[in-house]
């Protein structure tokens, strides 16, 4: 049994335009081959020991409709297999910060975004452990 639930509170979004700042400016980048990420280890403490973002980029999608949908299928799909990510971020005892922006130009269904973001949370907790 799962010891975090499968939900996506108000702490757990990275809203401070200072922290987004600092991500941008300082921030570690990878890449899969749907989503770019932009992480660091955040040095402040919060509630959450993970603050994520999500983006689409308006230029790849020009109507809102269509990022709307894009952010609230990843914001689904992470919701969903955040899981792993915390019993590593637990176990090394730190607090990051990411932004995960969507690469590509058409609309993929929900299964497709899932995988993908199983497999970027697997890639996310490998770059961190190799960090530390």
């Amino acid at each position: 049994m799962n010891s975090v639930r499968e939900t996506f509170q108000k702490p757990e979004r990275l809203c401070s335009r200072k922290t987004i700042t600092r991500l941008f400016d300082n921030g570690n980048i990878f890449y899969t081959p749907r989503f770019k990420i932009v992480w660091m280890i955040n040095p402040s403490e919060t509630p959450f020991p993970v603050q994520v973002a999500f983006s689409v980029l308006k230029k790849s999608f020009r109507k809102a409709v269509d990022r709307n949908l894009l952010k609230r299928r990843m914001r689904e799909a992470y919701r969903r297999e955040k899981s792993k990510l915390y019993e590593k971020i637990y176990a090394l005892n730190v607090h990051i910060a990411f932004i995960i922006i969507f690469r590509g130009t058409r609309t993929p269904e929900y299964i497709e975004i899932k995988e993908s973001m199983s497999e970027m949370i697997d890639k996310l907790c490998t770059v961190i452990s190799n960090k530390e």
